[in-house]
């Protein structure tokens, strides 16, 4: 886990979305125990209700559950809920707006899959 923070979005918000990152890059499985809020709040070095509140987010979206006086852990089928939400968010954020850029500019479908596929050639070096 990284240290910083930025100004990018909340602070609770960025708690929220690095434990999810870790349960989807498989960093934290089903059933196993999250960071304790203490744990965090030193590791950030931020308030405890910031970071209770990105907790509690995670918590009313079924993708974390308490054991009371135990800790927090892993729901089950949380990665699978996760990964459909970034699935969708994707399509929304990136894929619409590239495809009526791609409209406007007159590019083809299959110029536009050998462009992705290019751009996918160069991550991979």
């Amino acid at each position: 886990m990284s240290h910083s923070l930025n100004d990018s979005k909340p602070i609770f918000m960025q708690i929220k979305d690095r434990i999810e990152d870790q349960i989807v890059n498989d960093q934290l499985k089903v059933h196993e125990q999250i960071p304790s809020t203490t744990q965090l709040v030193t590791f950030y070095k931020i308030n405890h209700l910031t970071v209770a509140k990105g907790i509690n987010l995670l918590v009313d979206a079924g993708v974390i559950y308490k054991k009371r006086g135990v800790g927090m852990f892993v729901a089950e089928g949380a990665k699978e809920m996760l990964i459909e939400q970034r699935k969708k968010g994707f399509v929304d954020q990136y894929m619409l707006p590239m495809l009526q850029e791609a409209e406007k500019l007159g590019i083809s479908e299959d110029e536009l899959n050998k462009l992705m596929k290019q751009m996918k050639g160069r991550g991979e070096q």
